[in-house]
């Protein structure tokens, strides 16, 4: 078959007949060993130890090619010299255009030697012989310089999630021949905001389902250990949670002491020196290689990763040219299909395609193979809503301006100050807590970050607020910052918020609908994060509330790129579970990871608006 045919259809991934998908594969493995020959090395740290690495080569050899490297915990299967992957790169462009292709297990992983480290921390004071992911990616990149045949002397680096961070990881101390990075949802900080972790709350079935499978140990170098998470024997994902009752069970009923890094969890429940050690932020200092660092406004897993990288870089890097990409994204999304919609959110064009061919491939050409492109600029973001590419010279705006919408009577939400002293109040029930999706499933489901919230905004344990119909657009550029005042029963308590756009009672059903789902009045999430009382001042070192005293609880949501349309409203809700994909809260202050069920209580929530106890977000308006 043409090799040209072969990518287009490499490019049409998706749109495929499921029945095709086993003639697809193999034909886009042929291309590969048509165009490739395929290399196994070891290739030996300053401190001896292996690493595991295929390299694919083009067999062209009549001109020279940069390398682009992939470091992974996942696996560079397929193992073996005559066994090829079915696809190189980040997309069929870079396959196509010809690079020398490098895939390395990292250590302590699959074929590896040595021992792997969750997030190994980045040592700033290293000796001759001491490592971690900037060195081993060095090394590596200087024994691919010496020992691979027909490189032009350039190396690029990508990867997506524990990828990203290995990348982001790879660049700090980089190779002088590593010339362009780019981090995609890296991971940068596993306690505040990444992952399993968001402002000190344990995003449950996200932690527990994978740690599962891939937090089990490997003893020694191997080609088998497929990632198996816990069967949970039902599809009810919120009634397996809700029985497995306290945290400390998952490990007494389910994982019964085999996955160490659970453990490791378990036992720091506060921002203690591992997680801190674990924050890559600061040692993205005086980064040489060009960097671009892409997430998704809609990434569940670490969209905060994303905009912390390239904040941290931007901030610490003056001399560096650092870009940043954000589309309408899931985790990943950018990387896979057309990126035209999300769950039941519709996007007008095919972005993902879009980054791929016109903003990922020509960053890594221009800075590996001086081919000339169009300058990227400083932010390069989609605007949600009105659904168009948006080009800045900054990130946030430089034009964009503060916004304050408060918490009003009768569920308004304003940017005038409340008139009145009031609250309003409403009884949180462990046993009996918010859904995050109305969906039945036993994941974190990706598309709960623009689901519909019309279940929630129905119960009397949640809070609404919103504006009157909007009659001009209103765009939101940049963090959602939350200032509540909140009193409680109890000693301590959660707090979700939510940004929403409702959209008007005659909005029209999408087609093809083969879901039902009826669009007027729908409640798209834009933004939610969840906020543990007790950490209202330091992640490190919890407070218990003073029962029945208001307190501000502050905290700052990731960015925003939204417009909302005339007709529209902008809804804040206000509840204190979002179950099972927060863990539950006791409302009492204690070490929730060893808590018993006889901690658990129903407690009442006031949230407090007035002059001297305003609550509500604050956002940037373009």
């Amino acid at each position: 078959m043409n090799p040209l045919l072969i990518l287009l259809m490499w490019s049409c991934a998706g749109q495929t007949n499921p029945s095709s998908a086993v003639d697809e594969a193999k034909q886009l493995r042929e291309h590969v060993k048509a165009n490739y020959t395929k290399y196994e090395y070891q290739i030996p740290m300053r401190d001896g130890i292996k690493i595991f690495t295929s390299v694919y080569v083009p067999k062209d050899d009549s001109k020279t090619y940069p390398i682009m490297l992939n470091r992974t915990p996942y696996s560079v299967a397929p193992y073996g010299i005559d066994n090829y992957r079915e696809r190189l790169g980040p997309s069929s462009f870079f396959q196509k255009a010809g690079y020398i292709f490098v895939y390395q297990d990292v250590r302590g992983r699959w074929m590896s030697e040595g021992v792997f480290q969750n997030v190994r921390p980045h040592n700033p004071k290293k000796g001759p012989k001491d490592f971690d992911e900037s060195t081993d990616t060095f090394d590596s990149i200087e024994w691919l310089l010496k020992n691979v045949k027909g490189h032009n002397g350039r190396v690029g680096q990508s990867g997506i999630s524990y990828p990203g961070f290995n990348t982001a990881a790879g660049m700090i101390d980089a190779h002088p021949a590593l010339k362009a990075c780019s981090p995609q949802a890296p991971v940068i900080d596993w306690f505040v905001g990444d992952d399993f972790h968001h402002n000190g709350c344990l995003f449950l079935p996200h932690a527990f389902n994978f740690m599962s499978g891939f937090g089990k140990e490997r003893p020694e170098p191997t080609r088998k250990g497929a990632r198996v998470s816990h069967d949970h024997e039902t599809p009810d994902g919120y009634q397996f949670f809700l029985d497995m009752g306290p945290l400390a069970n998952a490990d007494k009923k389910f994982l019964k002491g085999g996955i160490s890094f659970w453990k490791e969890m378990m036992n720091r429940g506060t921002y203690d020196d591992m997680w801190q050690s674990m924050n890559l932020r600061p040692h993205l200092k005086n980064i040489k290689p060009a960097v671009m660092t892409v997430g998704g406004w809609f990434d569940a897993e670490n969209l905060f990763g994303a905009l912390e990288c390239y904040a941290s870089t931007e901030r610490q890097s003056p001399g560096c040219d650092n870009t940043l990409v954000m589309g309408p994204w899931d985790h990943g999304g950018w990387s896979r299909g057309p990126g035209d919609s999300l769950g039941n959110a519709r996007f007008n064009s095919k972005t993902a395609e879009y980054f791929r061919e016109h903003i990922e491939f020509p960053f890594f050409e221009f800075h590996l193979k001086d081919i000339p492109s169009r300058k990227q600029p400083e932010a390069h973001v989609f605007e949600t809503g009105t659904n168009v590419w948006r080009k800045y010279d900054a990130w946030p705006p430089k034009d964009s301006k503060p916004l304050t919408f408060h918490f009003q009577d009768k569920g308004g939400l304003a940017s005038s100050t409340p008139a009145n002293d009031a609250f309003d109040s409403y009884i949180s029930d462990p046993s009996k807590p918010v859904p995050y999706m109305e969906r039945i499933t036993t994941k974190m489901d990706y598309e709960y970050m623009v689901a519909d919230q019309r279940h929630a905004a129905r119960r009397p344990d949640v809070l609404v607020y919103q504006t009157s119909e909007l009659k001009d657009d209103l765009t939101l550029a940049g963090p959602v910052k939350v200032d509540l005042w909140v009193s409680t029963t109890g000693t301590d308590a959660d707090w979700v918020v939510k940004v929403i756009d409702v959209f008007p009672n005659d909005y029209p059903d999408y087609e093809p609908n083969p879901a039902g789902v009826r669009m007027g009045n729908y409640q798209m999430l834009i933004r939610g994060e969840p906020f543990r009382g007790k950490f209202r001042n330091s992640f490190s070192k919890p407070e218990p509330f003073e029962p029945n005293k208001p307190t501000k609880v502050s905290f700052t949501m990731p960015d925003i790129c939204h417009t909302f349309r005339p007709g529209h409203k902008l809804m804040v809700q206000v509840h204190s579970t979002w179950f099972p994909l927060v863990d539950r809260n006791p409302q009492k202050f204690c070490d929730i990871y060893s808590a018993l069920e006889s901690d658990f209580s129903t407690q009442t929530h006031r949230i407090h608006r007035s002059v001297e106890m305003p609550s509500g977000i604050t956002v940037r308006v373009k």
